[in-house]
């Protein structure tokens, strides 16, 4: 998380709103553990990584429908055998869970 911050610092000074994806939990095997964090702006850039780059699309999408108000937080699951997942890229055999949330400053 700790390599998010100075871009955190700079929306927050712009104003920006920023949804905020962690990793909580994974089985099997993952392409990064737990506390693994990435951060969308409103305006679609994008810091950090959740998975090593095979559900990060899923993960922006996911972050901009809860700014724009078309989802709530919570968790989100990437799985091997879910078809979403596999076609996002998500083939390391294993589950994560991410929770997904405005940052509130």
């Amino acid at each position: 998380m700790k390599e998010l911050l100075d871009d955190l610092d700079r929306w927050r000074a712009a104003g920006t709103r920023v949804a905020l994806a962690r990793v909580v939990d994974v089985e099997g095997s993952g392409p990064r553990g737990p506390g693994a964090a990435m951060a969308v702006s409103l305006e679609g850039e994008v810091v950090g990584s959740v998975s090593g780059g095979c559900v990060e699309g899923a993960v922006v999408t996911e972050a901009l429908s809860l700014l724009h108000g078309e989802r709530e937080a919570g968790i989100v699951t990437f799985g091997y055998s879910d078809d979403e997942a596999f076609a996002v890229g998500l083939t390391c055999g294993g589950t994560i869970r991410l929770f997904i949330e405005e940052f509130n400053w």
